[in-house]
């Protein structure tokens, strides 16, 4: 069975609240490098999708994407579309997080593709993320036409507090 790939507006976020915040509290739990450190709390997640990304959505510079398996949303993906007004050609993807009980499903890829592909729809010819050097999804990244452009060391601290890991930023055109 595929996954479904859907854009969730603001109100469906509201209305998928639940779901989105175990994914992230799970995912950051089990040491995603996602921006969080894994003492985020079910609130601080609800704060962060609440106050952070809904925001966005309203004002028509991010798109949220959800992946739903066998009726159950188990990861999402964000393309930033509000960009400088010297850079309206590119976007951004952030905050990929597949729900680790649902990882190798190719959830991770059906949200990368369809990013793309509505980013093309939107007319852009660059894409950039950043990624944890040397994690899971770099591959992934490499595997949907992502480029390396550099790394920068010691960019953040991991989840649990006790290192410091690089990140690898990627691009991609279109």
């Amino acid at each position: 069975m595929q996954p479904q790939i859907v854009e969730l507006d603001a109100r469906a976020l509201e209305h998928r609240l639940t779901a989105l915040v175990q994914i992230l509290a799970d995912s950051v739990a089990l040491g995603a490098a996602i921006g969080f450190m894994d003492s985020l709390t079910h609130d601080e997640a609800a704060r962060f999708w609440r106050e952070s990304v809904r925001p966005e959505i309203v004002a028509g510079r991010r798109i949220l994407f959800a992946a739903q398996h066998r009726g159950d949303m188990l990861g999402t993906v964000q393309l930033i579309t509000g960009m400088p007004l010297k850079q309206p050609h590119r976007c951004e993807i952030a905050k990929m997080i597949v729900h680790p009980r649902a990882r190798r499903l190719g959830l991770g890829r059906a949200l990368m593709t369809r990013a793309i592909d509505r980013a093309r729809e939107l007319g852009k010819t660059l894409i950039t993320l950043d990624t944890r050097t040397g994690d899971v999804a770099e591959p992934l990244y490499a595997s949907v036409g992502f480029e390396v452009a550099g790394v920068i060391p010691e960019y953040a601290w991991d989840p649990d507090g006790k290192a410091k890991h690089a990140t690898t930023y990627m691009y991609r055109r279109i």
